[in-house]
């Protein structure tokens, strides 16, 4: 008798044939007219015969389909060698713009590999943008409008795990309404360089605050400018970087971020700073989009997906930049010196607050109670039916409340 496989030993039971499995079965079986089932320590058996999967809710055993007496199948079955098998990853579904992403296809060669998908994406998302070199670092950085531009400079600043394309149509509609805007992505983000941790880059709050005092420098922004900031952890870097600049900031515009000790932090986060969780976690090539869908009422549309996904699916460098900014920072303090630094008693320069109220992390009670901490100076501006980035989520709303504010 054959042996099921390697785990099968002598005294294995003889093979039990059973009737075809309906077609209305959840199994994946042949069209043979008999099918065995062999015991197996794996998820497959090598019995004589073609292979195919099963599901095994207990016990273990695989589903093979027995072939005829001299080994040869039917016409049907031969035809049926052609077609694709059980897909390793079929249940990566619970995102639906990264379906097309992550399913392979019948034939991976034509479609759905990785090669190819970098192949179809790799030219987007680069809107506005070009390279720029300061110092030892080499950003990309987006700008619309003119050095002229009557109404003055705006620095928009993205958060984790994200990227400066959010920032796009809100920068382009800024030129149109006579502002000279950039938009960088931070050091280990997007586009911009990814340097390797411990090598003239440690991803400390520090360092961000000295690379991006440098890019202003390079950008040649030497007057006082808007700054507008978004998000998590670098995002709280702008923050800490205007209250160590405020003579450097005109006015403040702030799009959902943490800004009180009670602002919950994403489980992204804390899953970053565990051992061996945080390394599997930060080479997910669609956490970015992800993160994006899981704070919002939407979902991103492919060509948006492919922009936020492509840093994490063309290198390996840009999970890492996360993990280490993600294990260096200090959650806690760095929210108790912004709540403290933008009380009344610490600032004085106008704050908008544009607020999407859809926001899965961060609710609008999070808005309101940075404001009681200096009502005289803080707008909140509420906007309907946009998540955690409003940038992305609605950028009509955010450019009018921000026209209004400026």
């Amino acid at each position: 008798m054959p042996r099921c496989c390697p785990c099968a030993t002598s005294s294995s039971p003889a093979l039990f044939l059973l009737p075809t499995v309906p077609a209305s079965s959840t199994s994946k079986t042949t069209s043979s007219s008999r099918v065995a089932l062999a015991p197996c320590d794996g998820a497959f058996s090598c019995v004589s015969g073609r292979l195919r999967w099963g599901t095994r809710p207990r016990g273990r055993y695989a589903i093979v389909a027995a072939s005829g007496k001299d080994g040869s199948g039917t016409a049907e079955e031969e035809k049926e060698k052609d077609e694709p098998g059980f897909n390793p990853f079929g249940f990566v579904t619970d995102n639906p713009s990264s379906r097309s992403a992550i399913q392979l296809p019948a034939v991976p060669a034509e479609d759905g590999n990785v090669g190819q998908m970098l192949y179809r994406i790799e030219d987007k998302g680069r809107e506005y943008g070009s390279y720029v070199r300061s110092r030892e670092f080499r950003w990309f950085v987006r700008e619309t409008g003119s050095p002229d531009a009557r109404r003055g400079t705006i620095v928009f600043l993205h958060g984790a795990p994200t990227q400066s394309f959010s920032y796009r149509v809100v920068m382009a509609q800024m030129a149109d309404a006579g502002y000279h805007c950039f938009a960088p992505d931070w050091i280990g983000f997007g586009f911009s360089e990814m340097p390797q941790p411990g090598y003239g880059f440690d991803f400390k709050e520090e360092e961000f605050h000295k690379a991006f005092d440098d890019l202003l420098g390079t950008l040649n922004i030497t007057e006082p400018f808007f700054l507008a900031v978004q998000g998590f952890l670098v995002g709280s870097y702008g923050l800490t970087w205007a209250l160590n600049n405020s003579s450097k900031v005109l006015k403040l515009a702030i799009l959902n971020s943490p800004l009180t000790v009670s602002s919950p932090v994403p489980g992204l986060f804390q899953q970053l700073k565990w051992p061996l969780v945080g390394e599997f976690t930060c080479q997910n090539a669609v956490l970015a989009e992800r993160f994006i869908e899981a704070g919002s009422a939407y979902v991103l549309k492919l060509e948006k997906a492919d922009v936020y996904r492509l840093p994490y699916l063309s290198s390996g460098a840009p999970g890492f930049a996360l993990l280490e900014a993600a294990r260096k920072v200090n959650f806690q303090d760095v929210l108790r010196r912004i709540s403290s630094g933008f009380s009344s008693n610490s600032w004085e320069k106008p704050i908008l607050l544009a607020w999407g109220i859809s926001d899965k992390y961060l609710p609008l009670s999070i808005a309101e109670e940075f404001k009681k901490a200096n009502p005289n100076v803080v707008k909140l501006e509420a906007i309907e039916g946009a998540g955690h980035m409003p940038q992305e989520d609605w950028p009509e709303k955010v450019v009018k409340a921000l026209i209004y504010f400026l």
